[in-house]
């Protein structure tokens, strides 16, 4: 390919599109920003697009169009509406597409991108999780890939391809069969160690005081409660085909480690940085290549111990419900999903515990509809279905 990689980055105004930006301007000679997209910022994503000047950006909000088109750019497309970032995921705008949409709604991003045949750099895991069958079957369309952003699985992603020359028709790294199991790492929030006992009346801002990441709330309380590592097993089971019975979770607090393939015959490959999210955005949006540009580069002299333990399942019970969930299948990890993102919701508008989100799922799960998931307007179906009975398991509790 002559000149720059052409990159969409959906959701730009959030943590991980912030980031991204960071990283394309760190390598102009490498990527381009061609396209942008955001929900609801209209303010950041101009300041964005005068910086960056994309040939086209999308708004989520209709309303918000005529307001964006008078700050960006003069000769800038602008899209607006429910199916902006879907059009443009879908358009031939990008030969990457970022999606670092926030929670479900980043769902009609990843399969437009993947029906296309682009490359789609996924930091989005709840589209994947949600609406797997649906994914599964657009990623087979020629010419479409996913490059995995979240930290842990691009250090799968590396692992496998370090150390394999197993490789699907889009070139993916394939897990051979003497792969043992994938270990993802998790932090363990800033509530580890903790009872459930002393987690009774924890506050949002001790929630959101996560020690080692800077995120976005949501994704901050999912790592308090560890859905954040069920999500990312049942992601790691899609991603490379592996039995979800053979992706465990340990407890890392350093960061370091990001997560672990191990062999049959014993041997275990790592990838360790320091928490840098623009590593693993950079390698998504170059790979196969790798930039020159260092992100999370260990000093040695500095690092001076890796801890190792295992989750406490019944502290941290929404790990467990994720395992259940994707035991099920069928639309039982849209429902999942769905559950936790109204509870944890819930839970930041004070209207309930942080213990009582792993209950709302919990109470979720127990009334799963299940029903086939072909297309996309099927998952947004389960998705409904299963916000109603949560909304109804946060309404019969009294608050906090």
């Amino acid at each position: 390919m002559s000149g720059p990689r052409r990159v969409a980055v959906l959701g730009s105004t959030g943590s991980i599109g912030t980031q991204a930006l960071d990283v394309v301007r760190a390598a102009p000679d490498r990527l381009r920003v061609s396209a942008l997209g955001a929900m609801r910022s209209v303010r950041l994503l101009a300041e964005q697009a005068a910086q960056v000047r994309p040939e086209a950006v999308a708004i989520g909000e209709e309303r918000l169009a005529r307001e964006l088109e008078g700050l960006v750019p003069r000769g800038t497309e602008v899209l607006a509406g429910p199916g902006a970032l879907e059009e443009l995921a879908g358009s031939g705008a990008a030969d990457v597409v970022l999606n670092a949409v926030v929670g479900f709604a980043g769902l009609p991003v990843t399969v437009a991108a993947l029906r296309a045949g682009r490359r789609l750099a996924l930091a989005n895991k709840e589209s994947l999780v949600a609406g797997a069958p649906v994914v599964q079957a657009a990623r087979k369309t020629p010419g479409a890939e996913i490059v995995p952003v979240d930290s842990e699985h691009c250090a799968i992603h590396q692992c496998i391809g370090a150390t394999s020359s197993a490789r699907a028709g889009d070139g993916r790294p394939l897990p051979p069969p003497s792969v043992r199991r994938l270990v993802v790492t998790a932090s363990g929030g800033p509530f580890r160690g903790r009872t459930r006992r002393e987690l009774a009346s924890v506050t949002v801002e001790e929630a959101l005081a996560h020690p080692t990441w800077k995120m976005g709330p949501k994704i901050t309380i999912d790592s308090s409660t560890l859905m954040n590592k069920g999500l990312e097993v049942i992601e790691a089971h899609e991603l490379f085909g592996v039995e979800l019975d053979r992706v465990e979770v340990v407890v890392h607090p350093q960061s370091v480690v990001h997560s672990m393939v191990e062999w049959r015959d014993g041997a275990t490959v790592a990838q360790l940085s320091l928490p840098d999210m623009r590593l693993p955005i950079g390698y998504a949006l170059s790979w196969p290549e790798r930039l020159d540009v260092p992100f999370g580069t260990i000093d040695w002299s500095k690092l001076s111990r890796l801890e190792f333990s295992m989750p406490d399942l019944e502290t941290f019970s929404c790990l467990r419900l994720a395992y259940d969930a994707g035991r099920a299948g069928g639309c039982a990890p849209a429902w999942l999903n769905a559950a936790n993102e109204v509870a944890v919701a819930a839970f930041l508008e004070g209207r309930i515990g942080w213990l009582a989100i792993a209950d709302v799922v919990a109470e979720v799960l127990e009334e799963i509809e299940q029903t086939t998931l072909l297309e996309v307007d099927d998952v947004l179906a389960a998705d409904a279905a299963a916000r109603r009975s949560a909304e109804k398991a946060v309404g019969r509790r009294d608050g906090p």
